[in-house]
């Protein structure tokens, strides 16, 4: 491992309870890794967000503003789906083979 840094943090009891459990069940060997996990673990979440904010929605955010794609008020997609809810809720009439 490269070079190191010490840092002191102040955790609450149930994170401090979650590093020793890891450390005794043997999958960490100290709460120093722990940590590392968690933060290469938070690294990973970070990378995917900004992708999926650069590739997906900037990318979506492009094609509604330049009119390529149709955009819809949020209020009336509301009111579509309590509609759609509305009609589902109704009770089923069942009506006999002799009517």
């Amino acid at each position: 491992m490269s070079a190191t840094e010490k840092r002191t943090f102040s955790l609450p009891p149930e994170h401090t309870a979650f590093i020793d459990a890891k450390v005794r069940s043997g999958s960490y060997a100290s709460g120093s890794e722990v940590i590392r996990a968690g933060l290469r673990a938070l690294q990973e979440r970070d990378a995917i967000i900004e992708r999926w904010l650069h590739e997906e929605v900037g990318a979506a955010y492009d094609a509604v503003k330049s009119g390529d794609e149709k955009t819809y008020p949020a209020g009336s997609i509301f009111e579509e789906i309590r509609a759609c809810h509305a009609a589902a809720k109704r009770p089923v009439v069942k009506r006999g083979a002799d009517e």
